[in-house]
């Protein structure tokens, strides 16, 4: 009967730990359009151990899933910084920005001003 309990104690505990992989997150990341999106949500998804990745345009904000026995949010942050932009945590290097489409110049007034005059917010 001992043995019994002890197994299942131990399979009870190990299902626990197994549902717990997976972590919420959100980030803020810099960008000003539909590319900016496409961009930061594939380099998140790219990230080892991204289960979703979802950037608001509005509000800069990166909606994330995932497993925190494979990376981190500063990896993830890293991943987006590598292509060119700025997390709160890392800034893109300037060689990585000057990579983006110019209409993807976030650090530029102008650009955010065209964006906000197109709909988008642009800050």
């Amino acid at each position: 009967m001992k043995k019994v309990i002890l197994i299942f104690t131990l399979l009870l505990t190990t299902v626990t730990f197994a549902q717990n992989k997976n972590e919420k997150a959100s980030m803020e990341v810099d960008g000003v359009c539909g590319m900016c999106k496409e961009r930061i949500e594939k380099a998140a998804i790219r990230t080892n151990g991204v289960k979703s990745a979802v950037w608001n345009i509005d509000t800069h904000e990166l909606k994330l899933i995932y497993d925190a026995r494979k990376t981190d949010l500063k990896a993830i942050s890293k991943k987006i910084a590598e292509v060119g932009h700025d997390t709160k945590e890392i800034k893109a290097t300037e060689a990585a920005y000057n990579s983006v489409h110019p209409c993807c110049k976030y650090r530029d007034d102008e650009v955010k001003k065209d964006h906000k005059k197109e709909g988008g917010n642009g800050n």
